[in-house]
């Protein structure tokens, strides 16, 4: 969902200032132009500045919040659960590129290790695509987020790193393709 319309927010809402990360709390009645809408957050352009607006205050931007998938309760493999982590790592998206982090390439090792039974840890390297980001803790909370919220994650550590420094030849295919440098 992108638009050329504006549209007004209809109470407060915290965002994120794009790149620095900094909290600011947008003012109801100010306009705004909705630019990203992937993996469940908002790219806002308010008064010539761009936010990042989080999935659950969707509402202040007058669309209704997505419902969250209930946990069936059963119990999930390794091999499920890992393909469900990296489904959920690509739902998370950088706010400025329309490109999931892991077709971006900023994910460089994911780990599941058990716990137990059906508990298990999972830990992420990611990098960013420059080192002076201010959306890098940002982008890791959100990985987090995704990761502990699926059945059979008890705990989830994501660490950013540096070493290899990224650069677009770590992109996917499809990524480079969907940012015209094929």
């Amino acid at each position: 969902m992108n638009s050329s319309d504006p549209v007004t927010l209809t109470r407060d809402v915290e965002a994120a200032i794009i790149p620095i990360g900094n909290r600011v709390t947008l003012q109801k009645g100010e306009q705004a132009y909705i630019t990203q809408t992937l993996g469940g957050t908002y790219t806002v352009i308010v008064n010539g500045n761009m936010f990042r607006i989080e999935g659950q205050d969707a509402d202040a931007l007058g669309i209704t919040p997505a419902a969250q998938p209930a946990s069936s309760g059963a119990p999930v493999s390794q091999e499920q659960l890992e393909k469900e982590v990296w489904n959920q790592l690509r739902s998370c998206y950088d706010p400025e590129i329309p490109v999931n982090i892991v077709d971006l390439g900023l994910i460089y090792d994911c780990h599941i290790t058990p716990l137990g039974p059906s508990a298990h840890k999972v830990e992420v390297k990611m990098t960013l695509t420059a080192p002076g980001c201010g959306m890098g803790p940002m982008l890791a909370q959100d990985v987090q987020n995704r990761v502990l919220s699926l059945e059979g994650v008890d705990d989830v550590a994501v660490e950013l790193v540096w070493d290899p420094p990224w650069n677009q030849s770590m992109m996917t295919e499809a990524a480079k393709l969907q940012l015209g440098l094929l």
